[in-house]
C-alpha cells in the first residue's frame, strides 16, 4: 500500500495562531495514522495579492515553489482562521495563485481528485465556522473532496493549553478522527 502524502497548513502566519497549533496537532494526528505529512508554513512563501497582469511579467517564484509542494501531495488538512465571517485573505490569495494554470499540465492540477480536512479556531462563539462554509466551497469548486465531518473550536484562547495541546479530550479526539479520515480516503485513492 502506498503511503498517503499529505500537505498540512494554517490560513494564518500570526505568531501563536491558534489554527498553526490545531493544525499541528493534526498533523501528528495523521503521521499516527500512517501518512508523510508536510507542515507548511505560508509564512515562508510571501505572496503579492494574485493579479493577472503580474503573471503575465512572470509568475513571482513562490507561487511555483507553492504549486511544486501542492502538486507533490495527495490530500490536504487546513486550518482555517476566520476574517470576518469568511476565509482569510491570505489562505483564499494561496489557493488563487495555486491553482494558476501551466503548460503540459491538466487545469487545477495542484487541486483535481485530492481529498481536505478542513478544521478552525477561533476566540468567537462559532469557533471559525462561517469560513469553513466559504472555504469548503472554494475548494469542492476546483476539485477537491472536502470531507464531511470538520471542528470548529470557539474561545479558542481558552482552547489550548501554553504548550499548543487541546485541554479538551473530545476536541482533541475529533481532530484526530478528522485527520484519520483523511488519510483512510487518500489511501484508497492512492492504491
Amino acid at each position: 500500500m502506498k503511503t498517503p502524502k499529505i500537505l498540512a497548513f494554517a490560513g494564518s502566519t500570526r505568531s501563536r495562531s491558534y489554527n498553526a497549533a490545531l493544525i499541528k496537532i493534526a498533523a501528528e494526528a495523521a503521521e499516527q495514522a500512517g501518512a508523510e505529512v508536510t507542515l507548511l508554513n505560508l509564512a515562508e512563501f510571501p505572496l503579492p495579492i494574485m493579479d493577472e497582469d503580474l503573471e503575465k511579467s512572470g509568475r513571482p517564484e513562490n507561487v511555483q515553489k507553492l504549486k511544486d509542494i501542492f502538486e507533490r501531495h495527495d490530500a490536504f488538512l487546513i486550518a482555517c482562521p476566520e476574517y470576518n465571517s469568511s476565509i482569510t485573505p491570505l489562505l483564499k490569495n494561496t489557493i488563487d495563485w495555486v491553482s494558476r494554470p501551466d503548460q503540459n499540465k491538466p487545469p487545477l492540477s495542484a487541486y483535481t481528485g485530492k481529498v481536505c480536512g478542513l478544521m478552525a479556531a477561533s476566540p468567537g462563539a462559532l469557533g471559525g465556522l462561517r469560513g469553513l462554509v466559504h472555504v469548503r466551497a472554494i475548494l469542492g469548486n476546483i476539485g477537491v473532496t472536502v470531507i464531511p465531518q470538520q471542528i470548529a473550536i470557539s474561545r479558542a484562547h481558552e482552547a489550548f493549553d501554553e504548550s499548543g495541546n487541546l485541554r479538551d479530550e473530545k476536541l482533541a479526539a475529533t481532530v484526530s478522527q478528522i485527520a484519520q479520515t483523511v488519510v483512510r480516503y487518500t489511501q484508497q485513492l492512492v492504491e
